[in-house]
């Protein structure tokens, strides 16, 4: 069996995808002890109009789906987080889909909004909302963060696998 040397890029990338993580992760975590500590439950600041904090707590998934369902959504956050990786460290060799920067960028913060709301069901059952711009459901930092992830993976799959397609 051959032994796969990988690039010093591809070692850059790791530390990158990791630094994205983490930084989701502690903006996220940070920014929910924040709110549970200073603001009691259904109470609000900064109301101006179009947006405002209130302190929500979600028991389901995005858009109020899936309600008191935390197991199940647990679960395939776990799954989730399990296949992620295994695609960034294990798969990268055979699609080169996930050696672009921006597609390890993408999958970071898609990563690290799962692993957000993860340790929130983890630790008090229900997850931590708070950003609301009253014409959508209200959201958190791990919420935003995993959109806008799935907007850059969903750019790079329409728009990079075309252009390496008529490469070839």
């Amino acid at each position: 069996m051959q032994k796969v040397h990988h690039r010093p890029r591809d070692k850059w990338r790791d530390v990158v995808f990791g630094g994205i993580v983490l930084l989701v992760v502690l903006a996220d975590q940070l920014s929910k002890t924040w709110i549970r500590t200073n603001l009691a439950f259904g109470q609000s600041i900064n109301d101006v109009g179009f947006f405002q904090i209130l302190h929500v707590q979600n028991t389901g998934a995005s858009f109020g789906l899936f309600k008191d369902h935390s197991l199940t959504l647990t679960i395939v956050a776990i799954i989730g987080i399990v296949v992620i990786l295994v695609l960034i460290f294990f798969m990268r060799s055979r699609w080169s889909f996930y050696d672009s920067m921006l597609v390890r960028t993408g999958i970071g913060l898609v990563m690290g909004g799962t692993i957000g709301n993860l340790i929130d069901r983890l630790r008090i059952g229900h997850v931590t909302d708070f950003l609301d711009f009253k014409i959508w459901p209200v959201f958190n930092v791990a919420d935003a963060s995993a959109v806008v992830g799935a907007i850059i993976i969903a750019f790079c799959l329409i728009f990079l696998t075309k252009t390496a397609v008529k490469k070839e």
